[in-house]
């Protein structure tokens, strides 16, 4: 399932984001992925925890072929193995998807109002009384987008909402 909460500030989505991790420890939640979705004057960021970025899947590709290929052909091998490597980790970063999709991503970059944080959560179990308490912590943010049942959905709404 799908949560998406929008926060005033980053600071507030870091800690929502670590409250959600909270829950995770304690086993209230089974988180499987998180991303951070900014805007600030139009300008949209996105820090996705768990997908591999082309430059950090380039250079491990690289580090792993080029050695595999220096101990295979020697000098001329490490050189084709870092190009090889390189270049394929590049790809599959591109083609690997192990998160929230990225068309959920794209929802949210357009979803998120100017200057406001969204932390969009992807869990396989969720116990909701206990994250609507953890809501409660997080007054005036907004359920942006969740695929929980129609209850949880009016739960998890109050709490952002009490006083």
């Amino acid at each position: 399932m799908i949560i998406g909460v929008a926060l005033s500030t980053p600071l507030r989505a870091q800690e929502f984001l670590l409250a959600m991790n909270g829950l995770r420890v304690s086993g209230a939640l089974k988180l499987k992925d998180a991303v951070i979705v900014s805007k600030k004057d139009g300008k949209v960021n996105v820090v996705e925890t768990i997908d591999p970025t082309p430059g950090k899947a380039a250079a491990s590709g690289a580090m792993w072929t080029g050695l595999l290929g220096l101990v295979v052909g020697g000098p001329i091998g490490w050189l084709a193995g870092i190009g090889v490597g390189a270049s394929v980790g590049a790809v599959t970063a591109k083609v690997v998807d192990l998160g929230i999709p990225d068309e959920w991503v794209g929802w949210f970059k357009q979803a998120v109002h100017d200057g406001t944080t969204a932390v969009v959560i992807l869990a396989e179990h969720v116990h909701v009384g206990k994250l609507a308490a953890e809501a409660a912590r997080f007054q005036g943010a907004e359920l942006l987008y969740t695929t929980l049942p129609p209850e949880s959905i009016t739960q998890l709404s109050e709490a952002f909402a009490s006083d």
